[in-house]
């Protein structure tokens, strides 16, 4: 089980929102290249990257931030990235600057050319983020909400050949109430690709909560707020998931 430290850019600085509220941003970093390095040298094995002002501009806006951040982990370990990625140039730019994975979002539900595209054109470097509230897609920065089943739209997703789907449940992320293990489980469930889980987690029970059901298909956890606020001892998590199922080889 992979716990994936988020760095979620705003403006140059390493911030957390809550629910996706650009106006309720908490500012943990005026470095993030350096708080990127701090994760690594606690032994995080992933990185992943947001640029919250692109998702919502629909094009990237913190690509200086992105390349300080990438520069400063050097080959160590992948770093996955998402927020406004709508083209294949983009995705081309942002892997030959050393990011390992892209994450589409919005433009997969809304462009799913642009995801099949992608698949095809650059094969094993393509995740699907799918963020969702009771079941249905949300999209533009959680900003509206899809009549779109989340699993539905998934199975189509991994046909195209995506290597993993991020799954973000929008109704706890950043509020550190938990992650929603049925949910992931039943999305985990119905794909053959991994699933990342995203949003609520806030100790030590969450991730335990969620090796127990590792083998349903879920490889690893995106966590955010509770690292940053204290909540979440991140070696000692990391630590603690290797215990329980197995240290990477």
């Amino acid at each position: 089980m992979l716990l994936i430290p988020a760095i979620d850019l705003k403006d140059g600085h390493c911030v957390r929102l809550r629910q996706g509220e650009m106006d309720d941003a908490t500012v943990f970093s005026e470095d993030p290249a350096a708080m990127a390095r701090r994760w690594v040298d606690m032994g995080a094995r992933r990185l992943h990257l947001v640029d919250l002002n692109g998702a919502f501009a629909g094009k990237p806006k913190n690509q200086a931030a992105i390349r300080a951040i990438v520069d400063a982990v050097g080959d160590d370990i992948p770093v996955q990235l998402g927020g406004g990625i709508r083209d294949l140039d983009t995705i081309e730019a942002y892997l030959d600057h050393g990011i390992t994975y892209v994450i589409i979002g919005t433009a997969a539900v809304k462009n799913p050319g642009l995801l099949h595209d992608a698949c095809s054109a650059f094969p094993g470097h393509v995740i699907v983020g799918l963020d969702a509230k009771d079941g249905k897609v949300a999209t533009d920065g959680w900003s509206k909400m899809t009549g779109h089943d989340v699993i539905d739209l998934a199975r189509k997703y991994e046909d195209y050949g995506v290597e993993a789907v991020v799954y973000t449940d929008i109704g706890r992320d950043g509020m550190l109430s938990g992650v929603n293990i049925e949910a992931t489980v039943r999305l985990a469930q119905a794909l053959r690709v991994p699933v990342i889980a995203s949003g609520g987690i806030a100790a030590i029970a969450d991730i335990e909560a969620l090796c127990a059901v590792e083998d349903e298909g879920i490889m690893g956890a995106i966590t955010g707020r509770a690292i940053y606020e204290g909540t979440l001892d991140f070696a000692a998590a990391q630590a603690r998931a290797d215990e329980l199922n197995g240290a990477p080889v």
